[in-house]
């Protein structure tokens, strides 16, 4: 159960991404990577899950060349190593909560087998194999949301 003072820490926490999305929106044309952050806030009920939204950060299509949105976190006492999360829906839409894992080390690979197609299994494994370091510095907090962009690179179909 949410008490009082988590629902208004959430709706704080809401209203700050939410301006901080405008202010990213209108200072660089182009970018949505703070609204990217918030899309999957908007259904949060608990704190618990709010803590999780904080920790990820959505890398839509057009920064991966993947057909379909992936998440990757820091590393905030997780009980597990290092995962990307995948929407299963092609586009930039899907949700966090319903994306399956996908494991980094020690090679990419489904933690549910068959979660994802075989063709964007394999793609995504690209993706992974690709871009390792950034996805490794961002979960170990070497490096934050802002540095993970520009040192994305896209896979090739």
């Amino acid at each position: 159960m949410v008490g009082p003072l988590e629902t208004v820490d959430l709706k704080s926490a809401k209203t700050l991404l939410d301006a901080l999305a405008m202010h990213n929106k209108s200072n660089q044309s182009g970018s949505g990577r703070c609204a990217d952050m918030t899309d999957d806030l908007k259904d949060t009920t608990t704190t618990e899950a709010a803590a999780e939204d904080w920790a990820k950060l959505k890398l839509p299509p057009r920064l991966t060349g993947l057909p379909m949105p992936v998440w990757i976190t820091e590393n905030d006492g997780y009980p597990h190593d290092v995962r990307v999360k995948v929407s299963t829906l092609h586009g930039g839409r899907g949700s966090w909560r319903t994306a399956p894992p996908i494991a980094v080390r020690p090679q990419p690979h489904e933690i549910v087998p068959g979660s994802l197609p075989a063709a964007d299994f394999v793609l995504v494994s690209r993706w992974i194999d690709l871009n390792r370091d950034v996805i490794l510095d961002y979960w170990n907090g070497t490096i934050d949301f802002d540095g993970v962009a520009p040192r994305l690179q896209q896979v090739q179909p």
